[in-house]
């Protein structure tokens, strides 16, 4: 009998949930089960096109809000009946609770969080928080498990949602793909890494508060007092201004380069003699795991969640208190004098390849039986 499972997920833009999905995605066809993507597509996913072929089945659902996706949902599960749901971020495992309620359904049901809530919510209101966490404590029993992405995830997730801990379970993000490695042979569209003389060091993510740029612009004013260098930031941001001035502020404009989203980071990463976190909360930064797997020497903050975890307590690359450019300056000075052998760095990674991953979600989800 056909084993089917659904994966509902919102694509909002280029996030790491979504990258980290599209990664699993392959692993369950090529384990022979036939996959169904509920898609609530905010913004285009250009992503899709590479599974083209593949056997997936991509089902949009039409509305630009997770939570309206339900009534959709609910009439996709009294169809299909698939054997389990996958459901991607709070959101979308509240609208799943709620229609396998409504359509009375069997269907086994497992949530994704890749966020450290408690951080992310921590200067907001207090009626704001209580307005996210309290749906979390009413609906979350009723799903059958809970994966999160780091033990820091998980424990605050337990924290917030009052479950017991068998009902969570921690499953290491599919970052290390074969299409990864392979992009990372290929040679950064930017003229700075076509010298080796001044090393680059490299930033990635959303310019958003989360992130903290900010601070790692100041640590590098004081890198660049002491070493000739140079900073390259990957993605985009309502912050980019803000970003801009500041490295003016600090006259290092000219030795700073913000090229916004490319398409291909690990090329960058390959080639970068520093990869640098400076965020101020994350869940398992997926670019901190990439930098390790391609053996480029990293530097962290020690934020909730997920670098103290991959690093293991520092071991693999400093970790330095969120917020104090003076200790990320002296740690990213440290480590482009002494950087760590790249081998070591490598075997760091091993346990984020998508084959350890996707056998772990299929237990969960109940493939194995």
């Amino acid at each position: 009998m056909e084993r089917r499972l659904a994966v509902l997920i919102s694509f909002s833009g280029a996030g790491g949930v979504e990258r980290m999905i599209m990664n699993l995605l392959p692993a369950f066809l090529q384990a022979g089960v036939c996959v169904d993507l509920l898609a609530i597509l905010r913004k285009p996913a250009p992503e899709l096109i590479r599974l083209n072929g593949s056997g997936l089945r991509v089902l949009d659902l039409g509305v630009g809000h997770t939570a309206l996706a339900v009534p959709e949902l609910i009439r996709y599960l009294k169809t299909e009946r698939p054997f389990a749901l996958l459901a991607a971020k709070d959101r979308a495992i509240r609208a799943a609770v709620l229609a396998k309620r409504l359509s009375r359904v069997e269907t086994r049901l497992v949530g994704r969080l890749g966020t450290h809530l408690s951080a992310a919510m921590a200067n907001k209101p207090a009626l704001v928080r209580w307005a996210r966490q309290w749906p979390m404590r009413e609906m979350y029993s009723a799903v059958d498990r809970i994966v999160a992405v780091s033990d820091g995830v998980a424990a605050d997730t337990r924290q917030i949602a009052k479950l017991p801990p068998e009902k969570i379970v921690v499953i290491r993000n599919p970052v290390i793909t074969p299409q990864m490695l392979e992009k990372s042979r290929m040679s950064p569209d930017h003229p700075w890494f076509e010298s080796p003389e001044v090393p680059v060091i490299l930033g990635a993510g959303r310019l958003t508060r989360q992130k903290d740029f900010a601070t790692l612009i100041r640590a590098f004013a004081g890198v660049r007092a002491a070493v000739n260098s140079r900073l390259v930031v990957l993605g985009e941001g309502r912050l980019r201004s803000v970003l801009e001035k500041l490295a003016r502020e600090l006259g290092v404009a000219d030795a700073v380069s913000l090229p916004g989203h490319v398409a291909n980071p690990y090329a960058f990463m390959a080639r970068s003699s520093l990869f640098v976190l400076s965020s101020a909360w994350e869940g398992s930064p997926n670019v901190l795991t990439e930098a390790l797997t391609l053996g480029t020497p990293v530097v962290s903050t020690d934020c909730p969640s997920g670098p103290r975890e991959i690093l293991r307590d520092g071991r693999f690359g400093p970790l330095v208190p969120v917020g104090d450019a003076e200790r990320l300056a002296e740690a990213m000075l440290s480590t482009l004098r002494s950087p760590m052998d790249s081998k070591l760095l490598r075997e760091a990674a091993a346990e984020y390849t998508v084959e350890r991953s996707a056998a772990r979600y299929m237990e969960v989800l109940g493939f194995d039986r």
